[in-house]
């Protein structure tokens, strides 16, 4: 049984299989893709709600030095990744990557949290991309019917379980459905798409960084880092360290670049490069936006589900169209979202089930599209489920859970290989090792230890039915144990 937990994969066979692709999945994707794929993936809601709400609480105008320690932070995962991504390319991500460095199970325990930052992240996301669009529609004069545009129950912590009347959200199960139709056609067709919507929202955040410069006011800058107001966290430099914390959220989703390493075209150079200009090109877009948003208006005023909103009001009368615009901007912001997700979760299912561990029907590949078409499918339905019928903001910490222990794990499997296996040849090498990978595996659990105790038991909770489900079925039929 030990032997069989921590049997471990070969970097040679793995490279084997990644040249012997005819039957799997395409190679498509050159680095321009991929680093669309990320932008795709980071920016959405954290950048045109989660700036808002970390500056007025927390950090107010020293918002720019929260994003920038969140951005060490995941530079960080982001080396790290990029070390193991070079040198595996297989579409697996992290859960591939511990496979190689610790063993068997560990690896699924990783695909466990891989399966939790991305399914719930897809599905709450789309239940947000719901609520953008009936508020667009609103302001044309249609809004939606409110039994089909919500979640039938509705959860709080100081009331519980409730209804709300609704029947389902209709709009939520409809961009999973399409998307997933999207995907499954091809990941050129997914690829193309979002470079569509990437160029589309970094155009708007262009418009609102431009216009926007020109109404900075100095005495909303001024103090750059107010006064704490006596707890910790509140303003002052623990308000700034905790607005770090929550602003990491805000980076997301680079790590889905790595489950695309088995569809892109040259991935030992490649991955690199999109997952840490995608990172880059974030980090800059996010500090300029967070600039713009806090000196034209008070810090104070940002607290609200639409904080650019605020902003553009501040701009004066003559930019109400630019409203308009931001809320098409932040539809396109969202949708890239669920399509990146969607698309890895499929991937991470896709490597699983060629190692036996889910059933095989994930890991079939369309004879035409060459995609993984049953497991997009699959991951849709579910979806649909979950995002029409349940109230998934409970579920945002625990995404947000699932990501910090697999960016911290990522890095601690550098260290781990480093020194079992120094004499690989990588082409891509974490700079100033072993600190980087020790420093990020430390700054990842530092941030889940400040994560509340009812999302340690949920977390526990879905990774032990992931135990389950591994002793159940998965170390049953484990290719890898079976020879």
């Amino acid at each position: 049984m030990k032997k069989g937990l921590f049997a471990k994969k070969s970097i040679g066979g793995l490279l084997k299989e990644a040249a012997d692709n005819k039957h799997g999945l395409k190679r498509t994707l050159g680095p321009m893709n991929l680093i669309a794929m990320g932008i795709g993936a980071i920016i959405g809601a954290g950048l045109f709600i989660i700036t808002g709400d970390v500056a007025a609480h927390y950090s107010g105008p020293a918002i720019i030095i929260s994003f920038i320690i969140a951005a060490v932070i995941c530079t960080f995962a982001a080396l790290c990744y990029a070390e193991f991504a070079s040198l595996i390319p297989i579409a697996g991500s992290a859960y591939t990557y511990a496979f190689v460095a610790i063993g068997e199970f560990f690896a699924w325990i990783m695909g466990t949290a891989l399966t939790i930052e991305y399914m719930f992240s897809f599905c709450t996301v789309s239940a947000g991309w719901s609520g953008y669009l009936n508020s667009l529609l609103t302001d044309f004069g249609i809004p939606l019917s409110a039994a089909f545009s919500n979640s039938p129950f509705v959860y709080t912590p100081e009331t519980g379980w409730a209804a709300t009347g609704a029947y389902f959200n209709l709009p939520a199960m409809v961009i999973i459905a399409l998307l997933a139709w999207l995907i499954s056609r091809g990941i050129q067709t997914a690829a193309f798409l979002n470079d569509l919507l990437v160029i589309m929202k970094l155009g708007v955040i262009v418009l609102f960084i431009g216009f926007g410069i020109a109404y900075i006011k100095a005495e909303n800058l001024t103090p750059f880092i107010p006064t704490n107001l006596g707890a910790f966290g509140e303003f002052g430099w623990s308000g700034v360290l905790r607005g770090s914390g929550i602003a990491f959220f805000a980076f997301l989703g680079f790590d889905a670049v790595a489950t695309l390493a088995q569809e892109a075209k040259n991935p030992q150079r490649d991955m690199p490069v999109g997952m840490i200009g995608s990172l880059v090109i974030c980090t800059i877009v996010y500090i300029a936006f967070a600039f713009v948003m806090t000196g034209v208006t008070p810090y104070s005023t940002l607290g609200v589900p639409d904080p650019v909103g605020v902003a553009i009001n501040a701009f004066g009368p003559s930019f109400a169209w630019l409203r308009y615009i931001v809320k098409f901007a932040i539809l396109a912001g969202l949708t890239s979202v669920i399509l990146v997700m969607m698309t890895g979760q499929a991937r991470i299912f896709y490597t699983m089930a060629h190692d036996g561990l889910v059933p095989a029907v994930f890991g079939k590949t369309h004879p035409v599209y060459r995609t993984p078409f049953n497991t997009t499918w699959i991951l849709a339905a579910v979806g649909m489920l979950l995002a029409g019928f349940f109230p998934l903001n409970i579920l945002g910490p625990l995404t947000s859970m699932g990501a910090l222990f697999v960016f911290g794990m990522v890095c601690f499997g550098v260290l781990v290989l480093r020194f079992t296996q120094p004499t690989l040849h990588r082409p891509f090498k974490t700079p100033f090792t072993p600190w980087i990978p020790l420093v990020g595996t430390l700054a990842c659990l530092f941030q889940m230890f400040l994560m509340p105790g009812v999302t340690w038991l949920l977390f526990i909770f879905f990774i032990g039915l992931g135990c389950l489900f591994y002793f159940g079925y998965g170390s049953k039929h484990s290719k890898l144990r079976n020879g």
